[in-house]
Formats: C-alpha cells, sequence, structure tokens
C-alpha cells in the first residue's frame, strides 16, 4: 500500500471512529466502533489498489451515513442507559 493510501485509510478510520463515539445511543454507539474496527481488520492485509480504493470509497460513504445517523440521533434523543450513568472506578 502506498504512503498516501495508508495515511488516507487511517485518516478515514480514525474519522470514522470519531463520529461514531457522537452517537447519543449506547447500544449504536457501541455496535458502530466494533463494527469499524472488526471490518478495517477483516481488510489490512487487502494489497490489490483497485480494491483498496473500493473499500476506502465504501468508507466514505459510510462515514457520511454515520455523520446523518448521528445528526438524527441527536433530533430525537433519549435517557442514558444505567450502564453509561456507572462512573469509572479510580484507580
Amino acid at each position: 500500500m502506498a504512503a498516501s493510501s495508508r495515511a488516507q485509510v487511517l485518516d478515514l478510520y480514525r474519522a470514522m471512529l470519531r463520529e461514531s463515539k457522537h452517537f447519543s445511543a449506547y447500544n449504536y454507539r457501541t455496535y458502530a466502533i466494533r463494527r469499524i474496527r472488526d471490518a478495517f481488520r477483516e481488510n489490512k492485509n487487502v494489497k490489490d489498489p483497485v480494491e483498496i480504493q473500493a473499500l476506502v470509497n465504501k468508507a466514505k460513504r459510510d462515514l457520511e451515513i454515520i455523520r446523518r445517523q448521528v445528526h438524527i440521533g441527536q433530533l430525537y434523543s433519549t435517557d442514558k442507559l444505567i450502564i453509561e450513568n456507572q462512573e469509572k472506578p479510580r484507580t
């Protein structure tokens, strides 16, 4: 993978994770983060430039979907779940 496409993929990965953390619903947030990580791990050994470009284009479309869904979710926010209100243990 060329250095520029590697940087592009890493930027896209970070952007998707960052945007997914804005989901107001805990279940959507954790699912999206887990799914993004799994998809990028699954395709980390792809070497074909054409296939890499196709995956990057799909990820860009998915990022736009995530942004749209985050915005819609913020319009219809709900109360936090009990699991979200727990404090992290202090060490």
